[in-house]
């Protein structure tokens, strides 16, 4: 029998973009994911890392989480929803509400368990996917986001991360290749970088060992499909059972174009190769648009009142506009409020608006940008190094990054 499940990831519940919650967007989303639900009835629905937007979420977005899996146990009682933790969630937090999940046939894996004598603890990460006699149709391999401090001394093998990363996924293939039987699929479901990924400037960087990304080598062929987290947009990474199907809303505007999508999955393991693997991207609407306009300074203003018009009422309906403009003179002190007065009125909410200041030098154009929003962390970095005289160096930046994860994890442990 084949194995049909919905896979999707990096809902960002919670997220906030320049001071505007989502919370609208994402209550849409799951409105039209529990129709796909009620149409498809899937065996199983995958939510690959990234649940939340910070390991402390609101109140409103773990809300919206659990009431959604409230209304899709009422629709499809017999679908099992499975889910590790990212990279942005606490893996601790969403394994404590257990008891809450099994009401709902829902299980959350957080973090790598060890048992009483330090080994992996394989039997949480293998998860059975059953049909609607209770029948074993699938084994899904969970693999939670890989932090340092949680893999690494399990024995003389895991001295550092990448060996580490490497021994596990060994083991637990290979008990799921004990356990599997012919007619039974196998699921990796993993929230990581890998290598050929393509990416946003919307995903906290993932830094493990120095290496910024981990490879395909290591998904055994017997595996018939890799559900990955963690990159914003939807592709596959070398093969096409290996996918990301990337986050169902826009969550920064390098991701304006992206097609936002939920893959829908059958595996038939009876069949050989290719055939025993099909997939189907269902398209999500986006339900509000992000609008970007690029423009000289003397052409700015036209441009805005040429935008569409027709009013939206609600507030967080309304589209996002970023305005970027060109000028070698300052601009008027005014200038925000004649873009305010331009804009077709309870359409659109300006995010930001960032100068582009030209000057040629050797008869070459340079740009430099000025941004109002506040400086990051890695801008700062880069700022110091540069007025210190240093070149850019591509092992100090992962450096950076890594310290700079590692001490936000800690930061965001204290506070859940």
């Amino acid at each position: 029998m084949a194995v049909h499940f919905l896979h999707t990831s990096d809902w960002h519940l919670g997220q906030f973009f320049h001071n505007h919650d989502r919370e609208f967007e994402h209550a849409q989303f799951l409105s039209w994911l529990l129709e796909q639900i009620k149409q498809k009835q899937p065996h199983a629905l995958l939510i690959a890392g990234d649940i939340f937007d910070v390991i402390n979420p609101a109140s409103s977005a773990q809300k919206q989480l659990y009431q959604f899996l409230a209304d899709v146990h009422d629709i499809a009682p017999h679908m099992q929803t499975l889910m590790i933790a990212g990279n942005h969630d606490s893996g601790y937090r969403i394994e404590q509400v257990e008891p809450l999940l099994e009401k709902f046939n829902a299980k959350a894996v957080g973090v790598i368990g060890r048992n009483s004598e330090n080994t992996l603890d394989l039997d949480r990460l293998l998860v059975p996917i059953y049909d609607q006699q209770h029948q074993i149709i699938a084994w899904c391999l969970t693999l939670p986001y890989l932090r340092s401090a949680e893999i690494t001394g399990l024995n003389e093998h895991t001295n550092n991360s990448q060996n580490a990363i490497a021994y596990l996924h060994q083991q637990l293939i290979a008990e799921a290749k004990a356990r599997k039987q012919p007619d039974q699929a196998l699921i990796l479901m993993s929230h990581a970088h890998m290598q050929g990924g393509e990416t946003s400037d919307s995903e906290r960087p993932i830094i493990v060992g120095n290496e910024e990304a981990l490879s395909t080598a290591l998904f055994d062929e017997v595996i018939d499909y890799v559900a990955l987290g963690h990159l914003h947009k939807p592709q596959q990474v070398g093969k096409p059972h290996i996918r990301y199907s990337g986050s169902p809303i826009p969550l920064s505007f390098s991701e304006i174009n992206y097609k936002h999508q939920v893959v829908e999955v059958k595996i038939n393991p009876m069949l050989k190769d290719e055939q025993r693997f099909q997939f189907e991207a269902l398209h999500i609407p986006r339900t509000v648009g992000l609008v970007r306009i690029r423009e000289e300074l003397p052409e700015l203003i036209e441009k805005i009142k040429a935008l569409p018009n027709g009013e939206i009422d609600q507030l967080n309906a309304r589209d996002f506009l970023e305005i970027e403009y060109t000028t070698d003179a300052p601009p008027p002190v005014d200038l925000r409020q004649q873009v305010e007065l331009a804009l077709p009125p309870n359409r659109y909410r300006l995010l930001r608006m960032i100068r582009i200041y030209q000057k040629q030098a050797s008869d070459a154009a340079q740009a430099t940008k000025i941004d109002l929003a506040p400086p990051t962390p890695e801008s700062l970095f880069d700022t110091i190094w540069a007025k210190m005289g240093y070149e850019a160096d591509n092992s100090v930046q992962r450096d950076f990054q890594q310290l700079l994860a590692e001490a936000q994890h800690d930061l965001d442990e204290k506070q859940a």
